[in-house]
């Protein structure tokens, strides 16, 4: 998987934040309290790399319930009520992230919702893919094929998309 680019600049705006601020900022990245908390706890980072690093051992280590923490805060693909309503630090990248779903037929539309009810229902969590670029078609055809997958399967997978999530984001903090 690619590295997030990200400059010196940010990694010294993060070391620099209070807690509660660069809390705030790495919950823009990953809605999951656990790895956050974790994140201003291992500043000072002396590098983007450093920093890339350290979150994905802390992914590693990661528990369940952290990660289905992460995916809750995510909007529902193609549900743009949910986009909405999910958190305001995320709001406007999810919906960039998904811009494919805004180009869709009302039919893929249609399929995307009635999936994530299915994948919500078996899963017991809604659908997580790293949107950016794919078109909604394919998200569609991925939430089809995940469907199958056992619960553990499928809770890699999903943590794995995550992951590619929460670097996009990273890549997007910017020194205020």
């Amino acid at each position: 998987m690619n590295k997030p680019a990200m400059t010196n600049g940010v990694v010294e705006w993060l070391n620099g934040l209070p807690s509660d601020g660069a809390y705030q900022e790495f919950l823009k990245c990953c809605g999951a309290s656990w790895w956050c908390e974790r994140m201003v706890e291992a500043r000072s980072f002396e590098s983007p790399a450093t920093l890339v690093d350290c979150a994905d051992r802390l992914f590693d280590a990661m528990p369940d319930d952290a990660w289905l923490e992460a995916f809750a805060s995510h909007p529902k693909i193609g549900d743009l009520e949910s986009l909405r309503m999910k958190l305001a630090g995320n709001r406007q990248w999810s919906s960039g992230e998904q811009a494919g779903v805004q180009q869709s037929d009302e039919e893929t539309l249609v399929g995307l919702a009635e999936g994530n009810q299915q994948y919500e229902k078996r899963f017991g969590y809604i659908f997580i893919i790293c949107a950016t670029g794919l078109s909604a078609a394919r998200m569609l055809s991925e939430l089809v094929s995940r469907l199958e997958n056992d619960d553990a399967v499928e809770l890699k997978i999903a943590a794995a998309e995550q992951r590619k999530i929460t670097h996009l984001r990273l890549a997007k903090l910017a020194a205020k």
